[in-house]
């Protein structure tokens, strides 16, 4: 039997869970055919890499450095991979082609409606890296009002008003050192790496509204253990790796993973594993 092949790439990408999820999702389709591997890829090695797969190849994941510079070696992005200029997936079609797109955004907004955050009236964005322009393209479909963003220096903050104007968000910036303002917010969405919210723990309110913290390991964050213990609301950076993987899955199979749950759960073991 001829196995079909999928894979993440990235650099580095021994930490990726992205393995971990799509075979959960294989198992629970019954796609005994379909492998998913991990290959440490890095911006010069990837048109090569790219251009020496078979026919035998479904689609790829992508993660960081990849996402922009698998652009220019495709036929075709999708309008949400164009607004934030960056490319998590690719799926090859049957007719040859390489068509790109970017499951973060979706990924996002369907982990937050899966907890029933569907419209907040304002946000705030923690950070200011490639993960807070897809938080604002999610935020440009569900924050009907303003949204302010939290960085370290001018430059950042220049570089979120003009991804704020190019995706329709009213963006205002402020200095980090005002970022327990940010708590304050229905919705807050902390992009931030490893240990730059921990100092935030002790100004979490008294009665929080939604947190969405994108980190994954460690987990919980000193903000997500705090704004928990206070009762708010909390996603972590596995919730939205499930949901953008589950799109990846129906794109590159053509079949709708079940429930989460048995991803998730997947998703749970690997890390309790790393501990």
């Amino acid at each position: 039997m001829s196995r079909i092949r999928a894979a993440v790439l990235g650099s580095p990408i021994e930490h990726s869970l992205s393995p971990v999820l799509h075979r959960a999702a294989y198992r629970e389709l019954g796609l005994d055919d379909w492998s998913y591997d991990r290959f440490e890829i890095d911006e010069a090695a990837l048109p090569g890499f790219v251009a020496d797969l078979g026919p035998e190849w479904a689609g790829l994941s992508l993660t960081m450095p990849l996402k922009r510079a698998v652009i220019p070696l495709l036929d075709g992005i999708s309008d949400t991979a164009a607004s934030v200029e960056a490319v998590n997936t690719v799926v090859f079609t049957d007719d040859g082609r390489r068509l790109g797109d970017n499951t973060d955004v979706p990924g996002l907004i369907a982990a937050l409606h899966g907890r029933g955050v569907e419209k907040v009236p304002a946000a705030a964005v923690l950070g200011a890296g490639a993960t807070a322009s897809s938080a604002l393209a999610a935020l440009a479909r569900i924050c009907t009002g303003e949204v302010t963003a939290y960085v370290r220096s001018a430059a950042r903050a220049d570089e979120m008003r003009r991804w704020g104007e190019r995706l329709g968000v009213d963006v205002r910036t402020a200095d980090w050192s005002d970022a327990a303002r940010a708590l304050e917010a229905p919705l807050v969405i902390a992009t931030t790496p490893a240990g730059a919210t921990d100092e935030l723990a002790a100004a979490v309110p008294d009665a929080p509204g939604t947190l969405f913290d994108v980190l994954y390991d460690p987990w919980p964050t000193a903000l997500a253990a705090a704004w928990s213990g206070r009762g708010g609301t909390l996603l972590g950076g596995l919730d939205l790796l499930v949901h953008q993987a589950v799109l990846q899955v129906e794109q590159m199979t053509g079949r709708t993973p079940g429930p989460l749950a048995a991803m998730r759960a997947a998703g749970e073991a690997a890390l309790r594993a790393r501990h």
